[in-house]
């Protein structure tokens, strides 16, 4: 059975679960990430936080890391719930993802891949992991970087982003399909901005790996 990784953004965590059930139930091993970005911020902002993101990865104090890691509880419980009893809640700095320090960021990380044994003892068990994509140190961790970081690491067939934007716009238009050369040609030359950045770097991470990706209509092909 072919094994995909889904990362689903904190905007659409509500709205995907019963996708993520018809994947697991009718043709995958399911492997779930999750982000909590609008949560996150929300919550900063409330406790009077500098909200701050760099190509589209947050800029993470000690103080802004304690939020993270209670949103990301608060909607992995959410999402596991929602999704049902095969659902295993994990945090990736308890399992041992390891990241990278990117110090410009703070406590920031980028994931390196993981082959994590915890995954493969539920997904031979037949549960659908759920992840939060934290780091050990701890360190925060964009949750698109970690899952292709998963995907490779766990070798998936495919990478699913489920996002509340339909895919790549270009022009006002949905990309139904983009070349990592030319996605990595956009990024670098700034063309790009906001929440699509992280995804479509991680997209092509992914992809020129052997991992076929996917950004809600757009296909990222190596």
């Amino acid at each position: 059975m072919s094994l995909v990784v889904v990362k689903v953004g904190g905007a659409v965590a509500g709205t995907t679960p019963a996708q993520i059930r018809s994947l697991a139930t009718n043709c995958c091993k399911v492997v779930v990430v999750h982000g909590a970005g609008p949560q996150i911020s929300a919550e900063m902002e409330r406790r009077g936080l500098t909200v701050e993101f760099v190509g589209g990865r947050r800029v993470t104090s000690a103080a802004a890391l304690a939020v993270v890691r209670e949103s990301f509880a608060e909607v992995n419980a959410g999402l596991c719930a929602a999704i049902g009893p095969r659902a295993l809640p994990l945090f990736g700095d308890d399992i041992g993802l390891e990241a990278q320090q990117v110090p410009a960021l703070g406590l920031v990380g980028d994931p390196l891949p993981t082959r994590p044994h915890v995954i493969e003892a539920a997904l031979a068990d037949g549960l659908i992991p759920v992840v939060a994509p934290l780091a050990s140190g701890p360190l925060n961790v964009n949750a698109d970087e970690m899952a292709a970081a998963l995907a490779i690491g766990l070798g998936a067939e495919s990478l699913l982003f489920l996002t509340d934007v339909a895919g790549l716009l270009l022009g006002g238009s949905v990309v139904p399909a983009i070349e990592a050369r030319r996605a990595e040609s956009l990024l670098d030359a700034g063309e790009l901005e906001g929440g699509i950045v992280p995804k479509l770097r991680a997209a092509v991470t992914a992809a020129k790996l052997g991992v076929r990706a996917e950004i809600g209509e757009t296909a990222v092909l190596a």
